[in-house]
């Protein structure tokens, strides 16, 4: 029987090649590959899978040159750039690893809010440029305050896994009726995140279900003003309505590890004019899209990628 073998078209971590080894699949691996070249590259061999990260949109002309492609892996959580429709129609196996970067996730969001709650990034760049202003910047804790997170899955979850040293309340609310509550993350009605909460964490993946999600509307819903996170995908969120309820201050500060388009020298002109508010906004944090990207995640990602595509080819 030939072996499993597998094209990975992005960079990953070293451990990859022995750890596909150990559950019985061959990779080639070829990071270096422009987008365009991919097709080509799939082609060439008889693959059994086709690792990815986000170079290139996995889509149903791509599966053609791949005709005896059993899976499709995402190293990493989302997969907004995977037609999961057209993988469905060829009898492709979507592959993906967000417990390999939850705990990141987790973290780096319990992080940012702080430094939202703290002021720690207007702190810093004031002491940095001669000031010292302790009263100004008096900032919350975090133990008063009641924590809201759209979105229940592996991220929602380490978020609030994180926060339970912390004695603040800590409310759900996910769409999906087969998501269950846990001891440290009960579920409500958004109605009910909405009346209670003066935080709001987002961590639902990207679909065009879920595009704009978090818009004006539901903004507008909160009673209380609310601190704001983002570490999930860009397009959840109305920037435009952010902008505006920052300036109205019914949002009281926002933490964004992410942005309706990180190509920021491609910005169009109303998201370059929304981006240059946001960036010279005091209480704004403003992160590369790293929450999730760690040295240990890094390396995990592999490790639940080569659980998954083992247990998919015995």
């Amino acid at each position: 029987m030939p072996p499993i073998c597998c094209l990975v078209v992005d960079e990953m971590h070293p451990s990859l090649k022995a750890l596909m080894r150990e559950v019985g699949v061959q990779i080639d691996y070829e990071p270096d590959l422009l987008p365009a070249e991919v097709p080509a590259a799939l082609a060439k061999k008889a693959y059994d899978g086709l690792i990815v990260r986000s170079k290139v949109r996995v889509t149903a002309e791509l599966l053609r040159h791949g005709p005896r492609l059993r899976f499709v892996a995402r190293a990493g959580a989302g997969v907004d750039n995977i037609d999961v429709a057209a993988l469905q129609a060829a009898g492709v196996q979507l592959v993906n690893a967000p417990e390999g970067n939850s705990q990141a996730v987790g973290e780096f969001a319990v992080g940012t809010l702080l430094a939202l709650l703290r002021k720690v990034a207007a702190a810093d760049a004031e002491v940095r440029q001669g000031q010292w202003r302790r009263e100004a910047n008096r900032g919350y804790e975090l133990q008063a305050r009641t924590v809201g997170i759209i979105g229940a899955g592996h991220m929602g979850r380490s978020f609030a896994r994180c926060l339970r040293g912390f004695g603040c309340t800590v409310l759900g609310y996910d769409h999906d009726p087969a998501v269950q509550a846990t001891d440290y993350l009960p579920l409500v009605p958004l109605q009910e995140l909405q009346q209670r909460c003066d935080v709001l964490s987002i961590h639902i993946p990207y679909s065009p279900e879920n595009h704009a999600f978090v818009s004006e509307t539901l903004l507008r819903g909160f009673r209380h003003k609310l601190w704001l996170l983002n570490t999930a995908r860009g397009e959840v969120l109305d920037h435009a309505a952010l902008v505006t309820l920052l300036q109205e201050g019914q949002v009281r500060g926002a933490a964004l590890d992410v942005l309706d388009n990180e190509k920021l020298a491609a910005l169009k002109p109303e998201q370059r004019s929304r981006f240059e508010f946001l960036r010279a906004a005091p209480n704004v944090v403003l992160t590369p899209h790293v929450g999730g990207w760690t040295h240990e995640s890094y390396q995990r990602i592999n490790e639940v990628l080569a659980r998954k595509i083992g247990e998919l080819v015995r």
